[in-house]
């Protein structure tokens, strides 16, 4: 447990925060609205388009893009729009992930088009003196061509009379439905296709690319998966002191985004006793009852890729015996669960397995009185995980009956949700437990990519009651042993 503890709270790497200034060497750091090798060489390196993914990657996407997508087709693919929290503040801006996959543009405002003929062209915002002076530089043409590396770029303004020769031109048109704006689905020419349903949604094509990940973007799913295992440690050890959902879910933010994450991969669920049950539980506002356990399913962003991870521990320093029996088989759900993770198998023959060994143990109890599925299901309504990568639930156009392949990433997370109403022992009413690892799919099987995070009995009741609340970055040698 010691080492364990020591490798999850270590400082920051050499790609984290180094200060509130940015800079750089002999270079003129020009300001594109979004980080640069020139602006931030501590984020980038030279040739990279957004931190750890290189203008080469970027050009193979769109190459590959190309490949899919049938001759004579255009594909439409537009910046997610900014979407406003009140009349003049903006909700934190969020690119859609196809956009971002093809273009590396992390603002909102543009449309990039991608066919056989015209390569990727980028239709860019142009920044007013208003705007520049409230919310600072945007990218434009300029931006698109030199460190997008588009092959053409435009105003956004010359988009409806250069677009519908395009389209014109085309025989069949993809869109990324989700972010579709009028700029330029209110073109004549984008209905008359539309209307004879001759456009079709671009995620089936983006998906399939988006599937199986790169060595760059496995590196930066990796970092992503050991930062919220960090935060996550140091959260626990936080939950005994401070037994409040808020404080726990603002303690794990905090330890992202000390680490480096820029955002949470969603609204931290952290339910303590019965909130537990509540599968995406998200108010996050009750105290923790001494002997409850606390549900914590979390996750951070890091450039563009996320982690997804989920613990179950009661923050007083040990379970109940109710509790552990079902901890217990939850644990061994998810071993079993992660050992078929492999090349071949598939997220639904995963999560059958999964249901068979639930239910049986549910039935042993006396908690499920049959095996039928009704019941079971209305414990645990959730498949026994999802595709992982640039969205928290990725990839939603591959089927789970797909076969898995090296570069593939999931998540396992059995559980059990009982509601303090539910028809069975009172000791076992109002619990719920989830248990979440990223298990990546390699050549030979498996690597458990949170596997640094304690998930067995005796460690988190050991990490619970011979650990300091206190433990911050600073504080790492302070640390006392303690064994597995």
């Amino acid at each position: 447990m010691q080492s364990v503890v020591r490798k999850l709270t270590k400082t920051f790497s050499n790609r984290h925060v180094l200060g509130f200034r940015s800079y750089c060497n002999d270079r003129i750091a020009v300001d594109i609205g979004q980080p640069t090798p020139s602006s931030h060489p501590h984020l980038l390196k030279d040739g990279e388009i957004t931190p750890g993914i290189s203008s080469e990657e970027y050009i193979l996407r769109r190459k590959k893009m190309l490949e899919l997508l049938p001759e004579k087709s255009l594909a439409i693919i537009a910046a997610a729009p900014v979407k406003m929290m009140t009349d003049v503040v903006p909700y934190t801006f969020r690119q859609d992930a196809d956009y971002s996959y093809i273009t590396g543009c992390q603002q909102p405002g543009g449309v990039a088009i991608l066919g056989h003929d015209i390569g990727l062209c980028m239709f860019m915002p142009e920044a007013k003196p208003y705007d520049v002076i409230w919310q600072g530089q945007v990218a434009g043409v300029d931006a698109a061509l030199n460190t997008f590396k588009a092959d053409k770029a435009y105003p956004m303004r010359k988009l409806h009379e250069i677009l519908p020769d395009m389209i014109r031109g085309s025989s069949k048109l993809y869109h990324n439905v989700q972010t579709a704006t009028s700029a330029y689905t209110e073109l004549e020419a984008f209905k008359k296709p539309a209307y004879c349903n001759n456009v079709n949604d671009l995620s089936v094509y983006t998906h399939q690319l988006r599937w199986i990940k790169s060595p760059s973007e496995l590196k930066l799913m990796k970092e992503s998966a050991s930062i919220a295992c960090q935060a996550l440690l140091l959260t626990m050890m936080h939950s005994k002191a401070y037994p409040f959902e808020g404080m726990l879910a603002a303690k794990f933010e905090y330890e992202c985004k000390m680490r480096g994450a820029q955002r949470m991969g969603f609204n931290p669920v952290v339910g303590g006793g019965p909130n537990g049950s509540v599968i995406h539980y998200s108010r996050n506002d009750q105290k923790i009852k001494d002997g409850d356990l606390v549900l914590m399913d979390v996750g951070c962003e890091v450039h563009g890729y996320s982690s997804d991870l989920t613990r179950t521990w009661p923050p007083c320093g040990s379970f109940s015996s109710a509790q552990e029996e079902l901890y217990e088989l939850i644990l061994e759900t998810n071993k079993h669960c992660v050992e078929l993770c492999k090349p071949g198998a598939s997220i639904r023959q995963i999560h059958n397995h999964s249901v068979e060994m639930l239910q049986k143990g549910l039935k042993d109890f006396g908690i499920l009185r049959d095996t039928g599925s009704s019941s079971y299901h209305k414990l645990n309504p959730t498949s026994i995980g999802h595709y992982l990568g640039m969205d928290i639930h990725d990839c939603s156009m591959i089927s789970f009956d797909s076969p898995l392949k090296p570069g593939v990433v999931i998540t396992i997370e059995p559980g059990v949700y009982i509601p303090s109403s539910f028809n069975c022992p009172e000791r076992y009413r109002g619990i719920g437990i989830r248990i979440e690892d990223e298990i990546l799919i390699t050549e030979t099987g498996y690597e458990v990519l949170t596997a640094s995070i304690p998930k067995e009995v005796k460690q988190i009741e050991s990490l619970l009651n011979n650990f300091s609340h206190g433990i911050g970055l600073d504080s790492q040698n302070n640390l006392r042993a303690t064994s597995n």
